[in-house]
């Protein structure tokens, strides 16, 4: 919704403000087209060239993620370290036994199942899983852990943004694949350099067109929705840090409700359940965590 105010703010300032200062719109509409063909296709068979083909299709998911925003919202968050909560208190309580069930099958999982939001983060659920599998085989190092931990993370906040970053290389080329088009539409203006003033006034015009719209692609488009990716990007990667918290501090030994208060607080500020609504939420967790483990 915000992305498509945007670009209305945009379009209407742009031409607004060039038909307000008695800029002639046909001459745009004219070569809009022809300048769009040779600019939209050039921008696209060069991105198709520059990235491999998993990176191309992983860049048209991106623009839709771009659109719909940061996929992780308050509750989210809630039920993120209410699951942790449930899982390590398994672990503390049973030990490997009681939680090898819920790790090897969590589509399966009284426990998981109760998140479905989360649980549909695959990523993130292998990300535990792997985890605390760890743990349960004796990774008695936490220091270790951590480590491999903040390698995994950085390695799968890697590769999601590479197709932001072929999506930020293409909006920096746009201005020059503008360029190009618009040095064509000057080579065509002098093959008719007999023509009236008026005609050769019009060509250079459409001519220009190709260096307008190069640049309002790159910066008013294809930029600020590669950038928008960025932060969606990084802020579904929080709740990665959040799991590894609340591990880690299990590890080292912290009482289960003192790590995973630990994890609250990596929390995004806007997005944090307060002490009393994660209090709330875990004595829930707490009196449903018997006929789960049962």
């Amino acid at each position: 919704m915000l992305n498509g105010v945007g670009l209305l703010i945009i379009v209407s300032c742009v031409f607004g403000s060039f038909l307000w200062s008695g800029g002639k719109m046909e001459i745009v509409l004219h070569a809009l087209p022809h300048e769009l063909l040779a600019i939209g296709g050039a921008a696209i068979g060069a991105f198709i060239v520059s990235n491999s083909m998993s990176t191309v299709k992983l860049a048209g998911k991106g623009l839709l993620r771009a659109f719909k925003g940061p996929r992780w919202k308050d509750k989210d968050y809630r039920d993120l370290l209410t699951l942790l909560f449930a899982l390590l208190a398994t672990f503390k309580k049973g030990g490997a036994t009681a939680i090898e069930s819920h790790l090897d099958a969590p589509k399966e999982s009284a426990i998981f199942t109760r998140y479905p939001r989360v649980l549909a983060d695959h990523h993130l659920v292998e990300f535990v899983c792997d985890y605390l599998r760890m743990m349960t085989v004796n990774f008695e190092d936490p220091h270790q852990l951590a480590e491999a931990m903040d390698n995994d993370i950085e390695r799968h906040h890697h590769e999601e943004l590479a197709p932001q970053h072929a999506l930020q290389a293409m909006a920096d080329g746009l201005p020059a694949i503008g360029i190009v088009a618009a040095v064509l539409g000057v080579i065509k203006t002098m093959g008719s350099i007999d023509q009236p003033t008026e005609v050769l006034g019009a060509m250079i015009g459409g001519a220009l067109v190709g260096t307008f719209l190069g640049v309002l692609l790159a910066y008013c488009l294809v930029g600020p929705l590669a950038q928008k990716l960025l932060q969606v990007v990084e802020e579904d990667a929080k709740p990665f840090a959040i799991a590894k918290t609340a591990i880690i501090a299990h590890a080292q030994g912290a009482p289960t409700q003192v790590a995973i208060e630990i994890a609250r607080r990596m929390t995004p500020s806007s997005c944090a359940p307060t002490f009393q609504q994660l209090e709330t939420a875990l004595d829930e967790a707490k009196n449903e965590l018997i006929p789960a483990t049962a």
